[in-house]
């Protein structure tokens, strides 16, 4: 097919490396000649096209995207509460979730695209396979802080979040030592504990608990109280916000929110409450929560960002659409949206990583 316009979106929880993205897909596209629709917040753009957020749908070129690389979050703004399979809308004075997706469709051939590169993570990647399934021509572009897409070897993002976290762990360090005290950091990842590992292992932590590996009270005391004994009256732990106790569930935040996934929330603070009975040093928590996906993307996650964006493009022109671009180690490669979502990645408890923090003395409570 001859390819005239295509529509690019950004889905879900902002990352850094969004914007790196959007450059590149409209400096590649713009060179073929294409025009490049910038969908604003998500599917609320296509939902609803006299919906509008500050700068609402607009076409971009050169000028638009020039500066952006080194910026986080997204210009197009992104929004978690936009599916379109469940749409929050009132009705007699109540909110309900409709299924409006015959409406983006539509809309979608009212702005003359011919197809839609979605950037997002497995949520979003649901979402577009769904669209695909009803005619629409979608490209996907893996992004999560997360680290939980299986079909590619990383995602932008990712890097950026883990050196966040591993910079405030070094600064938790100085004031945990000087004062005494048991320091845990939560950090998020919903039900994949790669964030709170790398970090736990870059950032020198004593202690980690991940969704994969749910924990016991006892040993981390323990390595609490080894370490008082041997002479340092402080730690550093590292908790997933997903992470459990043996025989119990995540923490969340109330029931589910209409339109949204439920609010993982407290499990740094249930930690706390269960090993500050256990000793005589003083137990914080520090929530880093969105700070972690701020700031600007490290050298890594625009390179990768851009490779994304590139090869997405390169997808639309080859009409190999109902496909994700995905990092296959040297190459970017494509592959069926289906396959990336068709299971989790998450932490292996028996792999070399969490091998590796064991080695080095971390106590993951399990």
């Amino acid at each position: 097919m001859s390819i005239k316009r295509i529509g690019v979106m950004t889905g879900g929880g902002d990352c850094p490396g969004l914007n790196a993205v959007v450059r590149a897909v409209t400096l590649t596209a713009r060179a073929r000649g294409w025009e490049v629709l910038g969908i604003e917040d998500a599917t609320n753009g296509l939902v609803d096209l006299d919906y509008r957020s500050p700068h609402g749908n607009r076409f971009l070129d050169e000028q638009d995207v020039e500066g952006i690389l080194s910026r986080g979050g997204t210009i197009l703004g992104t929004s978690n509460k936009s599916d379109p399979f469940h749409y929050v809308v009132e009705r007699d004075g109540e909110k309900v979730e409709v299924d409006v997706s015959d409406r983006v469709v539509a809309n979608y051939h009212e702005l003359g695209l011919d197809a839609l590169i979605s950037i997002g993570g497995d949520g979003s990647m649901r979402i577009m396979q769904r669209l695909a399934a009803k005619g629409l021509n979608i490209v996907g572009v893996p992004k999560t802080i997360d680290q939980d897409l299986a079909a590619t070897d990383t995602t932008f993002g990712f890097q950026t979040a883990v050196q966040c976290v591993t910079e405030c762990i070094d600064r938790l360090q100085d004031t945990a030592e000087s004062h005494d005290r048991v320091m845990l950091v939560e950090v998020m990842g919903r039900d994949a504990g790669f964030i709170a590992l790398h970090s736990a292992i870059a950032g020198g932590a004593h202690l980690c608990v991940l969704p994969e590996i749910p924990y016991r009270v006892e040993p981390l005391v323990e390595k609490i109280r080894r370490r008082k004994a041997e002479g340092h009256p402080y730690s550093i732990g590292v908790v997933a916000e997903g992470a459990r106790p043996v025989g119990g569930a995540a923490s969340y935040e109330g029931p589910r929110e209409l339109g949204a996934m439920r609010k993982l929330f407290g499990a740094g603070a249930r930690l706390a409450e269960a090993i500050a009975p256990r000793i005589d040093l003083d137990v914080r928590v520090v929530v880093l929560g969105h700070i972690q996906r701020g700031g600007s993307p490290v050298q890594f996650d625009r390179v990768l960002a851009t490779r994304f964006g590139v090869k997405a493009v390169e997808c639309v022109a080859e009409g190999r659409f109902g496909h994700m671009v995905a990092l296959r180690t040297p190459d970017i490669v494509s592959v069926p949206i289906a396959e990336a979502v068709a299971r989790p990645r998450t932490v292996d408890p028996d792999g070399q990583l969490v091998a590796a923090a064991r080695a080095v003395g971390i106590e993951f409570g399990g």
